[in-house]
């Protein structure tokens, strides 16, 4: 299983305080921890065999991060479709949301921005 990019990572972690202010934000982490474990378990089936960079499992999982549930499940779609074995391949980083305003934590969730 490839490795999540740098850009997928961060410090941030969910303070008590902040848990209101997350609540929208779980049906993105809810998709994230689907796709958790799909590269925990399903994805060591595979190996590496993916010709872009990001894997495509690691490519839907930045999506999900930035664009959220829906079109982020969208984008990893389109990018299922252009991974097939006629692909050039090469790096194909996720577009980054114009307006992201959140963090993400050490194992890739999104959390609301702190205020301090």
């Amino acid at each position: 299983m490839s490795e999540l990019p740098s850009y997928a990572l961060g410090h941030a972690h969910l303070d008590s305080a902040d848990v209101a202010r997350a609540l929208p934000l779980a049906p993105r982490n809810a998709v994230l921890a689907l796709l958790h474990g799909y590269r925990a378990t399903i994805s060591h089936l595979y190996g590496d065999v993916c010709r872009y960079y990001p894997s495509c499992s690691a490519y839907a999982v930045g999506a999900v991060q930035q664009h959220g549930a829906l079109k982020g499940a969208a984008l990893a779609a389109a990018r299922l479709g252009r991974c097939h074995p006629w692909a050039k391949g090469g790096v194909d980083d996720v577009p980054p949301h114009e307006h992201f305003r959140f963090d993400l934590t050490r194992h890739g969730f999104v959390v609301p921005r702190r205020k301090d």
